[in-house]
């Protein structure tokens, strides 16, 4: 029980402080010395990586799933 509590503090952590990352990842106020965006930025597909790593998480936990009936 006391792993079990330790893994959710950790996740609870990692979930708490993963939004203070993206926040000092973006820049303050755009600089005049860099390149100008485009009107129209490019579009990056995020259904075929995320699917598919939905798709491994699932699999996966099925997996431990099963070992865990097995023992």
């Amino acid at each position: 029980m006391k792993i079990i509590a330790r893994k959710l503090g950790l996740l609870a952590l990692l979930v708490a402080l993963a939004p203070v990352g993206a926040a000092l990842a973006q820049s303050g106020t755009p600089t005049t010395t860099g390149p100008t965006p485009s009107a129209d930025p490019t579009q990056v597909p995020l259904d075929g990586g995320a699917s598919l790593l939905l798709a491994g998480g699932v699999a996966l936990g099925l997996k431990k799933l099963r070992a865990r009936r097995r023992a």
